[in-house]
């Protein structure tokens, strides 16, 4: 530490008024678990914030500097206590915090984990607090319910597959064409019935089993694309 420094006084963290609340946190897309840095300079009282700290607290709206305010505001007003306490400790006390708070966005809330770890000087004293935020991981109940709803997403869309395929292979039997042109047709029939592939897909097969006969509609279309020497039903 330098002479001038040691002629500051350090300065805590106050608890900041709340008048002018920044406007709702609008939390970067580009990455779900992308980490804003920040600092607190303990002798000039100064913050310093990354860009995706700013954009993290709203402070890219606004057009303010980083502040202690700031950081509280965006916050949940019940988690904003704890943050000013976890902060003040890591000053006065050297002691490093992690913590979960809610930020505001929109109309609903977000988890943020927000560390905070203390920067000691040659005597062990306090000269900084520096610190990552970054949106909060979701809990494992929720990864559990989003990835069975992947898997039944999955499942009906392999349900859904196998029937085409088999109808696919109906229709090249009966126009002797190929694959991707058989699927042509099969879309051609759907959008000209206004039913959905699937559905259409269904008939086909049904009909090629001898379960039920195609409708009207659907065997126009088919005799007008089977060359002559190919049989529909």
């Amino acid at each position: 530490m330098t002479s001038t420094q040691s002629r500051v006084a350090p300065r805590p963290i106050p608890a900041p008024p709340l008048s002018r609340p920044p406007a709702p946190a609008t939390l970067p897309e580009r990455h779900p678990r992308v980490a804003g840095r920040w600092r607190y300079d303990r002798h000039s009282g100064e913050w310093w914030w990354s860009p995706e700290m700013r954009a993290l607290y709203g402070l890219a709206a606004e057009g303010r500097g980083p502040c202690t305010e700031a950081l509280v505001a965006a916050e949940h007003p019940d988690d904003r206590p704890r943050t000013i306490e976890a902060l003040s400790a890591a000053v006065t006390g050297a002691q490093g915090f992690c913590l979960e708070v809610r930020l505001r966005a929109g109309d609903g809330e977000v988890p943020v984990v927000l560390l905070g770890e203390p920067q000691l000087d040659d005597d062990g004293r306090v000269t900084a607090v520096e610190g990552l935020a970054f949106r909060a991981p979701p809990p494992a109940e929720e990864r559990v319910r989003a990835l069975e709803t992947e898997v039944a997403q999955l499942r009906t869309a392999m349900a859904g597959r196998a029937p085409i395929e088999q109808a696919k292979g109906v229709l090249m039997l009966l126009t002797g064409c190929g694959e991707q042109s058989a699927f042509d047709l099969l879309a051609h029939i759907s959008s000209h019935t206004h039913r959905k592939v699937r559905e259409v897909a269904l008939d086909l097969v049904a009909s090629a089993a001898g379960q039920r006969p195609l409708s009207a509609e659907v065997r126009t279309i088919l005799r007008d694309a089977c060359p002559p020497g190919h049989g529909g039903h």
